[in-house]
């Protein structure tokens, strides 16, 4: 078994279930300290978060990652238990496995690789882990940032391993993301009964007009990298479960995912507008996960094409789709950032898995990154 594949399965066993570590951040530093890593513990809350460093010099290279991991669900449904990983057909299974324990682990090594060949590389290398991020991220990484940039230190580039590969290993990389976000809505109408409704105001019908037009609105046409703005609602809820009672207010839970031709502003007032032409009673409250980035051709970008090339024989595709990352709170310090990992079929899933052979391929596409920016000449 491999360096990559053995710590794999190592951080597999132990059950990180959002926000916890279950001490798989104390493998990694047991693994870098020896080579020349500094650890610092930065948590929050209930958050594990370690910033692990070798030297000071500037350009900075920063790993990015997460040893929490989405609960596993029916336990029944697992073909092997999730926290117990098993070799089957070629395929790792384990919850975590894809998302992205094998990314850590593929960090790891790629670290001890490059350090033992290049002790004097140019700059500084961090590696910086988070046990917040499959959950409300308010305590992980976008704290570190904060402490990170009280102190003056600026990252040039960071590589978070998350999934990002579709159908072979490195055959997508996420250059960027769309920002994220969300809308809490409170239409207000009057309680009564169903047979009175001249004494009521019913909340339903009054937003109804207005959700068609905030359905039908176009709020962009996207852009040459991200695709357009999509308002979507993920919540309705009102009445008091009688069928006779004409509610008295009307909750709705709505999210855009957004490009870079939207600012929140425009994305707000456009929304209080459009409630607004329908003369509705409304509280709303709004909260920003993240705001859209995007890093475009760079040293970075550059080097993770080529090492993907260098490893697997393939070209990859800059993509910018899929959810938030906590890459989103690193690219406003104005770092480079790209996000390169495992293929993403299984994430979240029941049987989650990865292919045996992608973990070491995956770490050697790692080691010719760094290489590339960091090595001495």
């Amino acid at each position: 078994m491999s360096a990559t594949l053995n710590l794999t399965v190592e951080l597999i066993r132990r059950e990180s279930v959002t926000p916890e570590d279950a001490g798989c951040m104390d493998l990694v530093i047991e693994r870098l300290a020896p080579h020349g890593f500094r650890a610092e513990w930065l948590n929050f809350g209930d958050t594990k978060n370690i910033w692990l460093r070798r030297g000071d010099a500037a350009p900075l290279f920063v790993f990015l990652g997460h040893t929490d991991v989405v609960p596993p669900g029916p336990l029944e449904d697992w073909n092997s238990p999730p926290f117990e990983p098993e070799i089957r057909d070629g395929k790792l299974y384990g919850r975590g496995a894809a998302d992205m324990k094998s990314g850590v682990a593929a960090m790891t090594t790629a670290l001890e690789r490059f350090i033992a060949r290049h002790p004097g590389h140019k700059g500084s290398i961090a590696v910086l882990l988070t046990s917040d991020e499959e959950g409300s991220a308010h305590d992980g990484v976008v704290k570190v940032v904060e402490v990170l940039k009280s102190r003056g230190t600026a990252i040039d580039w960071c590589l978070v391993g998350e999934p990002s590969s579709f159908d072979k290993l490195g055959d997508v990389i996420r250059v960027g993301r769309r920002g994220s976000l969300c809308g809490m809505l409170r239409v207000l109408g009057v309680q009564g009964h169903v047979a009175y409704p001249n004494k009521a105001d019913n909340p339903i019908h009054r937003f109804a007009p207005a959700l068609h037009e905030l359905t039908a609105e176009v709020w962009d046409e996207g852009n040459e990298f991200f695709p357009p703005t999509s308002f979507q609602v993920s919540n309705i809820k009102a009445g008091t479960g009688a069928d006779n009672v004409i509610p008295g207010r009307l909750e709705v839970l709505f999210n855009f995912r957004f490009s870079t031709e939207l600012t929140v502003d425009d994305i707000k007032r456009r929304v209080e507008d459009i409630l607004n032409r329908h003369g509705l009673r409304y509280e709303l409250s709004w909260r920003l996960s993240g705001a859209p980035f995007l890093t475009r051709e760079s040293e970075l970008v550059k080097a993770t094409r080529d090492a993907i090339g260098a490893v697997t024989g393939r070209s990859t595709r800059a993509d910018t789709g899929g959810g938030t990352s906590d890459g989103r709170f690193i690219a406003p310090t104005g770092a480079q950032v790209v996000e390169l990992g495992q293929i993403n079929g299984s994430i979240h899933k029941i049987d989650e898995h990865v292919d045996v052979e992608d973990i070491d391929a995956l770490s050697a596409i790692y080691e010719r990154i760094v290489d590339e920016l960091l090595a001495p000449p």
